[in-house]
This record gives C-alpha cells, sequence and structure tokens, in this order.
C-alpha cells in the first residue's frame, strides 16, 4: 500500500503543480479583465478555446463563470496547499486531497453534463475535461484510503484527573 500511495502523490503532485500555474494564467481569464495578462497568454487562451471548441470558455455561461470563481477563490488555494503538503510529507494531506477532488469531481460532472447534454462539445473538447474528473476521483481516493489504515483512538485517551466531591 505504502508504493501506491507514493505513486498517487507523485500523480497528483504534478497534477497540483499544472493546477497552481493554469488557474491563475489561464482559467482566471474568463473572469477577470484580459488587460491583466500579457498578449501571448490572451492569445493562448483564444487559439485553445477556437481550436478546441470550447465554447464554454468563449461565451462564459453564469455557472461556469461561478465555478471558476470557486476553482480560484477555493480550489486553487487547495491545490498550493496540498503540493506543500505532499513535498513535506505532512499527515493533513489526505484532507485537502478530499476537499480539492470533491469540489472538482463536481465542477466537472456539472461541466460535463452541459457539454453533453447540449450536444455542442466535440469529442476532442470532452477528452479535455475528462482527466480532471479522473484526477478529481484519484485525489478523493487519495483521500479516503489514507484514513483507512489508520485505527480509530476515540475514548482511549486517559480521563483527566478530577477530585471526586463527596
Amino acid at each position: 500500500m505504502g508504493a501506491l500511495l507514493k505513486l498517487t502523490d507523485f500523480v497528483l503532485f504534478i497534477f497540483f503543480l499544472v493546477i497552481a500555474l493554469a488557474a491563475p494564467l489561464f482559467d482566471a481569464q474568463c473572469v477577470l479583465s484580459s488587460d491583466l495578462y500579457p498578449t501571448s497568454l490572451v492569445d493562448l487562451k483564444a487559439w485553445y478555446a477556437k481550436e478546441y471548441g470550447d465554447y464554454l470558455v468563449s461565451e462564459k455561461p453564469h455557472f461556469f463563470v461561478g465555478l471558476i470563481w470557486l476553482e480560484l477563490l477555493f480550489a486553487w488555494p487547495l491545490s498550493i496547499i496540498s503540493l506543500y503538503g505532499i513535498a513535506a510529507g505532512k499527515s493533513w494531506v489526505s484532507t485537502t486531497c478530499l476537499l480539492y477532488g470533491t469540489s472538482t469531481l463536481t465542477s466537472m460532472v456539472a461541466i460535463l453534463t452541459e457539454q453533453t447534454l447540449s450536444k455542442r462539445a466535440s469529442e476532442k473538447l470532452l477528452m479535455m475535461y475528462y482527466p480532471f474528473l479522473g484526477f478529481a476521483v484519484l485525489a478523493i481516493l487519495r483521500g479516503l484510503l489514507a484514513h483507512s489504515g489508520k485505527s480509530m483512538s476515540i475514548g482511549k485517551r486517559p480521563a483527566l484527573n478530577r477530585k471526586k466531591k463527596a
């Protein structure tokens, strides 16, 4: 189990590193002014939206903008914290992975449902989003399975020494 956990941590570390860079540089362009970004990043976003036919990025529907804000304010800091937690071997990294995974899974289900039901998404575009769904499930599993081997110690603490009243 230890080798599998290390492999999972390595894969999640790479994923969190990508998110830590992409969220403020790419995703935030959907909700912030393009004047804040260099022309090369704005052009990259425009190329991506055209090349993959990502109508969510180009049209910016309200639910998508809300999910981007959720990512920037909640998931992005969690990815940075998880990067530190994995690198430093902190025991709480399973909690941050669980939080990140559930948030991202919820967002991906909403996005993929919209794309599938609208029938506007190409297979190429869906293949861009499905890995995020997979990484979200991996992060959830990392959060859940890391705890499963530990025994709970509820009620096994020594009682406080108190004076008995007569």
